[in-house]
């Protein structure tokens, strides 16, 4: 069976959309619940440094799900298209949520529900 993961974005941390949680509590908590196999932070998943990580992380064959706790979910699909294509990674194993402006608890409720919802 292949392995779940999870990355969070968090937009290069200056943006203010990202300044009521703290990114280190919001993944030591899914860590410790289990839901995923490995968890990482990512300053800006989509610049071009971004793309490479994923097709980097995803050129793994043992991914069967990624989860991107990031900005908008439609965007997210968009703009990691081609690195997903270029990896040879199925884009339907990709799920995301928005956790712009949330703090750390309201983070770890809205991806715990994504992982919970998208096994």
């Amino acid at each position: 069976m292949g392995k779940k993961g999870l990355i969070v974005c968090v937009c290069q941390g200056t943006c203010p959309s990202f300044q009521k949680m703290n990114v280190f509590n919001v993944l030591n908590a899914i860590r410790r619940k289990k839901l995923v196999d490995f968890v990482s932070l990512h300053p800006q998943l989509c610049a071009k440094d971004g793309d490479e990580y994923l097709r980097t992380l995803l050129s793994n064959t043992d991914i069967d799900r990624l989860y991107v706790a990031a900005c908008e979910s439609h965007m997210q699909e968009k703009m990691f298209e081609r690195a997903f294509n270029d990896a040879g990674f199925d884009p339907s194993k990709h799920s995301s949520v928005d956790i712009r402006n949330m703090n750390t608890e309201e983070a770890v409720t809205a991806i715990t529900k994504l992982i919970e919802e998208n096994p």
